[in-house]
């Protein structure tokens, strides 16, 4: 029980900007760290509610309501996954070799491409919350979608090989109980779409976002493989952070159909 506390306490000081007890990180406090990471999206989650019933009490602006929305996983999650999308745009736009890639992605310095894309990606994200606010039918996609999001990215980190035998994925991944851990996340990731099944009876939906979200893992694994030579911890936050543009997406697109 204690080492389960630890990791959930190692999960949420690593994996957000939530003030939370400081443990030691050993083998024995990290062992099931990731198993927790989904945690950090249900707290998103529920803010996001919490923001969206506020909004709608006010009938607040669509605008002021994405904006809003838009900002709530950046300051939650502390902008650490939104930090490996910028720096994963950055080495996938060099068009060097692998080991000119994996540079950039240890380089503390921005390039051009990173900034470009990140702004990009949340213009899209503020777009989405702006569609589902005003065609909200879908609306629970986005509170299961921050969690599906890191069970993937979690799953990542200990399912697949690291690119180096340093940095964060490969610490996470080598004080982690693999095979336990990768087991627990996939089956996060089944109970959360049942959960969504059994809230709202979308089976179409849920049908659907599981079909992306298993795509864009197989294709994540494909380009990791290929072109870095395995995960690390920016390719893990680029999963997520694409994770989670999916699901709006999902959620704003199929709100104009329902």
């Amino acid at each position: 029980m204690k080492s389960l506390i630890s990791g959930l306490l190692v999960a949420f000081s690593m994996y957000s900007a939530i003030p939370v007890p400081q443990v030691n990180w050993e083998k024995k406090t990290m062992r099931w760290t990731l198993i927790f990471l989904p945690l950090v999206g249900v707290v998103i989650g529920a803010i996001q509610w919490i923001w969206f019933m506020f909004c709608r009490y006010f009938d607040a602006n669509m605008l002021f309501f994405a904006v809003g929305a838009t900002l709530i996983p950046l300051c939650i999650s502390g902008g650490i996954h939104l930090d490996g999308l910028c720096d994963t745009c950055d080495a996938l736009c060099s068009f060097g070799d692998r080991e000119k890639r994996l540079a950039i992605l240890k380089d503390p310095h921005v390039g051009a491409f990173g900034p470009m894309w990140i702004s990009a990606f949340l213009l899209a994200e503020c777009g989405c919350f702006a569609q589902i606010y005003a065609k909200s039918a879908l609306f629970p996609v986005v509170l299961c979608g921050f969690a599906l999001a890191r069970t993937m990215g979690g799953r990542k980190v200990v399912a697949s090989p690291c690119a180096k035998d340093s940095g964060l994925a490969h610490i996470f991944a080598e004080n982690s109980d693999k095979k336990m851990v990768s087991c627990v996340l996939y089956a996060e990731f089944i109970i959360i779409l049942l959960l969504f099944i059994w809230l709202t009876g979308h089976v179409i939906t849920a049908a659907v976002l599981a079909v992306l979200l298993i795509a864009w893992y197989g294709i994540h694994e494909r380009l990791s493989i290929r072109t870095f030579g395995g995960i690390t911890g920016d390719l893990a936050g680029f999963c997520i952070s694409i994770s989670e543009l999916l699901c709006l997406v999902v959620a704003a697109v199929g709100g104009l159909v329902l």
